[in-house]
């Protein structure tokens, strides 16, 4: 990890193709009790070895990162929880709450690694969950990789009535999620939010992403009341004060191709003082590669997170 270390930097992956076919490594379902809701944990490797956990972004599951895992040159024990609601895990009666994931991961650690200092890789949300909980219990934290996961939006206040009016219209009529005639619209849907996903890898992660009704519909595997909207406005200062607790070196990691940049709506000068929270941080920007890098480029991606947290 020493080449990684200093003062924050952007290291470019060249932009090289993945090739050749990566036979899938084997993963186990685990089904623990977490904060009284069942839990879906899928792991890989063998408990003896080293632990990484990894953490899906919304509207993901754990199954997202079976091409990254594919590609680990070491051998880990893979640790990545279906979030609640998400995936297998169960549905949370009293909606969601992004302080739960926390709360969620805190208790997950204290199942899968009780002692010692664990490696968080978060995609997306996973990051943003990672990150803050990185602050909020820095000793047991050795080190953090966030993929795509660098915040969200800045909130106004003035906009904290309309949020909560929002919010009320969407419990008196939850969203609902459109049905799919079969999984390989499935796949076809999941590339069109990433073009660059092969059809084998659609049509894999289409079978873990969505479900079958007893109706014959085909969904997607969450609940659906992910999509109500959150009348908690996001405090960037807030999420930035327990990132400057975070003791363990940090590496955040961006497709270049990405949209998340536009979506933050910051200035370089905003977005570089979010990365100068962090005592120990880096940056890589992944070419050839979008908001989904862990299946555009699997490959760099792995090499990358071994090399940081080793």
């Amino acid at each position: 990890m020493a080449s990684l270390k200093g003062h924050p930097r952007l290291i470019r992956e060249l932009a090289t193709q993945d090739t050749g076919q990566t036979k899938m490594k084997n993963s186990q379902s685990h089904y623990p009790e977490i904060r009284n809701l069942s839990y879906h944990v899928r792991t890989w490797g063998d408990p003896s070895h080293a632990r990484l956990f990894l953490l899906h972004g919304w509207m993901d599951t754990s199954i997202s990162f079976q091409f990254l895992v594919d590609e680990f040159a070491r051998d880990w024990y893979v640790v990545a929880p279906d979030w609640r609601g998400f995936g297998y895990s169960e549905w949370s009666d009293a909606g969601y709450w992004f302080a739960d994931y926390i709360a969620d991961l805190h208790t997950l650690l204290t199942l899968f690694q009780p002692d010692g200092e664990v490696r968080l890789i978060g995609h997306s949300m996973g990051g943003n969950v990672a990150c803050l909980y990185a602050g909020i219990r820095p000793q047991r934290v050795s080190a953090v990789v966030s993929l795509e996961g660098f915040g969200i939006p800045r909130m106004a206040a003035e906009s904290a009535p309309e949020r909560y009016s929002e919010w009320l219209s969407e419990l008196a009529n939850p969203p609902r999620f459109k049905p799919y005639t079969s999984f390989e619209q499935v796949a076809e849907r999941l590339q069109q939010n990433n073009p660059r996903l092969a059809d084998d890898k659609a049509i894999f992660l289409s079978r873990f992403w969505a479900k079958q009704l007893p109706t014959g519909e085909i969904v997607a595997n969450s609940d659906p009341r992910h999509k109500i909207v959150n009348p908690v406005l996001y405090r960037i200062d807030e999420a930035m004060s327990c990132w400057k607790r975070v003791t363990a070196p940090v590496l955040w990691v961006s497709g270049n191709d990405s949209w998340i940049h536009n979506w933050l709506k910051e200035s370089r000068e905003e977005f570089a003082r979010r990365q100068q929270a962090f005592h120990n941080f880096n940056e890589v920007v992944i070419d050839d590669a979008g908001h989904m890098l862990h299946h555009d480029q699997p490959g760099r991606l792995a090499r990358i997170i071994e090399n940081f947290v080793l």
